[in-house]
């Protein structure tokens, strides 16, 4: 499927949960339930987070070279970990995901997960509403993700590598609803844009 702005085809394993709307520019997913994508540093059978390889996907190949990638998150959460993702995806043991979560405190927070064989997840801040900007960026090799709750000043959340070669890496969105029975996102103000972006952290 080819989304406007997007300059390359997105494919999903549920290509059935996944609805463009291309008049009004609009991706909308149903989570499915009890789905993540997380692999727990502390093993299969931690008492935290269940790892789980489940969660529906809408990925493609971007262009070599550097780019931003950005929309509008809007979620309707319902039970803890209810996240819209952007995803960068190696493979199964090299993934990052931007998630806009339900935190254990029931409120909407900015997390970050960077899976190097196993996953680091990182709080951020929480946002006083169910809609956020998010931002990926590829410098180089590297990749710097961004936050703005006002669609214009962006926050630096994190820098991370998932390696020297980045050509085959995927990008796209994720719907996950780890502890509860699905939960719909909204996707707006999708942009894709190949140039680089200067400065990492002054919120440009």
């Amino acid at each position: 499927m080819r989304i406007d702005n997007i300059p390359f085809d997105l494919e999903s394993k549920q290509s059935n949960l996944w609805n463009y709307n291309a008049k009004e520019k609009k991706l909308k997913v149903l989570a499915l339930p009890h789905s993540d994508i997380y692999i727990n540093p502390a093993g299969m059978n931690s008492l935290d987070a269940q790892s789980l390889m489940n969660a529906t996907t809408f990925l493609g190949v971007p262009p070599e070279g550097d780019f931003q990638f950005s929309a509008k998150i809007t979620v309707g959460f319902k039970s803890q970990y209810d996240a819209g993702v952007l995803l960068i995806w190696s493979d199964e043991n090299y993934w990052a995901k931007f998630c806009f979560e339900y935190s254990p405190a029931s409120n909407p927070m900015v997390v970050s997960v960077v899976t190097l064989n196993v996953s680091d997840d990182a709080n951020s801040f929480i946002v006083p509403d169910n809609s956020i900007w998010y931002r990926v960026s590829r410098q180089d090799n590297v990749y710097a993700l961004h936050a703005a709750t006002d669609g214009k000043f962006w926050q630096l959340i994190r820098v991370f590598t998932l390696g020297k070669e980045t050509k085959n890496h995927k990008v796209g969105f994720l719907a996950q609803s780890p502890t509860g029975e699905g939960c719909e996102i909204l996707f707006q103000e999708i942009n894709f844009s190949q140039k680089r972006l200067i400065e990492l952290r002054d919120g440009s």
